[in-house]
C-alpha cells in the first residue's frame, strides 16, 4: 500500500497528499505519515514546494477531521443513547464523557494526531459528545498543520537518508505522542482527584501531623516533587537498560544526522554561545545568585542554603560517579561521556536555582518564564554537544535524566524535611 501510494505522489503530488491526509482522517487505513515524509523527500528532491505541501497537507487533514465531526455530530448520538447500555456507554455515561470532553478534549487533539488509532476517531467523537464546532476546528486545525508540518518537514531533512530513517523517526514520534498523551491524563486526574491526592501524601509522608491541610502550596510541592522523581527514576531505568543492551545506535545516528541537517556550520558562534552556557563561570554565577535570592527571600535561609551547596556538590559527585560507571567515550573524544555533564550539572544548577525563585514567587508568569529558560537553556546546551560531536543524543539525553532525578529528589527531601521541622517546631510551642 505505501509503495502504492509513494508512486500516485510521483505522478499527482500535492492532489494525491491532500486526498489521502482527508480519507485518512476519516478512519482509512492509509499511511499518513510514511506519504507525508516521502513527500518531503521529494520537497528535497526539488519536485515539491515545502510550504505549498505542508498547507495542501494541513488542508486535507483539516476537511477529513471537519467531515467526521459533523459525521459524529449528525448520527452519534441517536446512536449511544439507543445502543450505548450493551458496551457500557449509557447516556449518564456518554453526558459526562461529554462534559469532560468539552472541557479537556480539545488539547488533546492536537497530541492525537501523532497516534494511529486514535487520530482516526477523536473527530467522530468530537461530534458525538457534542464539542462546540468553533472550539473544535481552533485544535483541530492547528494539530493538523502541525502534525503535516512536522512530518513533512522531517522528510525534507532527512531527505537521501529518508528510506534509512523515516520507520525510526515515526516509531519516536510515537512514543513521544503516547507519552504527552498519558502526561494529559495524569493531569487530568491529578486535578480532578487533587484533594484525594493531597489525603494520601499526607498519609503517606507523616500520619502524626494533623495541621498539614494547612500548607496548601507545600502539599502542591511535595506532590510534583514525588510524581517528577518517580517518572525520571523510571525513565533512568529504561535508559540504563538501553545502555546496557547497545540499543542506542539508531537513535544516535538518526538525532545526530537532523541536529547536523537543521544547523549547519554557520551555526558554529551561536552553538560556542550556547556550550558557554554550560561552563562553571555561568553555573556558578548562578548559584551565587541563587544564594542571594535565599538570603533577600528564603524564610528557612541557612536550610535553603544548605540544601543549594548539598545539591551543587552532590550534582558534581553524582556526575562523576556516572560517568566512570558506565565509562563510555565520545564520538570524538577520550573522556567519558554517559552521561553528559553539560547537561546533567545545567539541569540541577539552573533547574535547583529556578526552583528557588518560583518557590517564594507568586506570579504566575514568573514561574512560568523560568521553567521555559530551563527547558530552553538546558536544550540548546544539549544540541551543542551533539553539534561539534563531542557527545551522542544518547549521552545527552541521559544527562537530562539522570540530572532531573537529583534535582527533583533533592527538592522532594527539601519540601518533606522543611515540613517536618517546621511542624516539631509548632508543636513545641
Amino acid at each position: 500500500m505505501a509503495h502504492f501510494m509513494q508512486n500516485l505522489i510521483d505522478q499527482y503530488g500535492y492532489y494525491v497528499l491532500g486526498i489521502s491526509l482527508m480519507l485518512e482522517l476519516l478512519a482509512l487505513p492509509l499511511p499518513g505519515e510514511v506519504l507525508m515524509t516521502y513527500a518531503g523527500l521529494m520537497v528535497f528532491q526539488g519536485h515539491l514546494n515545502w510550504i505549498l505541501s505542508i498547507l495542501t497537507a494541513g488542508v486535507g487533514a483539516s476537511i477529513g477531521m471537519t467531515i467526521s465531526y459533523w459525521i459524529g455530530y449528525q448520527l452519534g448520538m441517536p446512536f449511544f443513547k439507543k445502543h450505548g447500555s450493551k458496551f457500557h456507554f449509557g447516556p449518564d455515561k456518554l453526558k459526562n464523557t461529554s462534559l469532560w470532553f468539552e472541557r479537556y478534549g480539545n488539547k488533546l487533539l492536537i497530541i492525537a494526531f501523532f497516534i494511529p488509532g486514535v487520530r482516526h476517531f477523536t473527530g467522530y467523537f468530537s461530534g458525538v459528545t457534542r464539542m462546540p464546532f468553533r472550539t473544535y476546528i481552533v485544535y483541530a486545525y492547528t494539530g493538523a498543520f502541525i502534525w503535516t508540518g512536522t512530518f513533512i518537514s522531517l522528510g525534507k531533512i532527512l531527505g537521501p537518508k529518508w528510506d534509512q530513517f523515516h520507520h525510526t523517526i515515526t516509531k519516536y514520534l510515537l512514543i513521544a505522542g503516547i507519552i504527552a498523551a498519558v502526561a494529559f491524563i495524569v493531569v487530568y486526574v491529578f486535578r480532578k482527584y487533587r484533594n484525594q491526592l493531597y489525603d494520601g501524601t499526607v498519609l503517606g509522608l507523616n500520619k502524626g501531623v494533623k495541621n498539614f491541610h494547612s500548607l496548601g502550596k507545600v502539599k502542591f510541592l511535595v506532590l510534583m516533587s514525588f510524581g517528577a522523581f518517580l517518572t525520571l527514576f523510571i525513565l533512568m531505568a529504561g535508559l540504563i537498560q538501553d545502555f546496557l543492551a547497545n540499543e542506542f545506535a539508531d537513535f544516535d545516528a538518526l538525532t545526530s544526522y537532523i541536529v547536523h541537517a537543521i544547523f549547519d556550520e554557520n551555526w558554529d558562534a551561536w552553538m560556542n554561545r550556547f556550550a558557554y552556557l554550560a561552563s562553571f563561570q555561568v553555573l556558578l554565577t548562578i548559584a551565587a545568585l541563587s544564594h542571594i535570592w535565599i538570603l533577600i527571600k528564603g524564610k528557612d535561609r541557612m536550610l535553603e542554603a544548605g540544601f543549594l551547596l548539598f545539591v551543587l556538590i552532590g550534582g558534581e559527585i553524582w556526575d562523576e560517579g556516572l560517568r566512570r560507571l558506565f565509562h563510555r567515550t565520545g564520538p570524538k573524544s577520550l573522556l567519558d561521556t554517559f552521561p553528559s555533564e553539560q547537561t546533567l550539572i545545567t539541569i540541577i544548577f539552573l533547574g535547583f536555582a529556578a526552583y528557588q525563585m518560583v518557590r517564594h514567587v507568586n506570579a504566575t508568569w514568573a514561574r512560568s518564564g523560568a521553567f521555559l529558560l530551563v527547558l530552553a537553556v538546558s536544550f540548546f546546551v544539549g544540541v551543542s554537544r551533539i553539534y561539534f560531536d563531542i557527545q551522542y543524543p544518547s549521552d545527552v539525553v541521559a544527562g537530562y535524566v539522570f540530572g532531573g532525578v537529583w534535582l527533583s529528589l533533592n527538592i522532594l527531601l527539601l519540601e518533606i524535611y522543611r515540613f517536618i521541622r517546621n511542624n516539631k517546631a509548632n508543636f513545641s510551642t
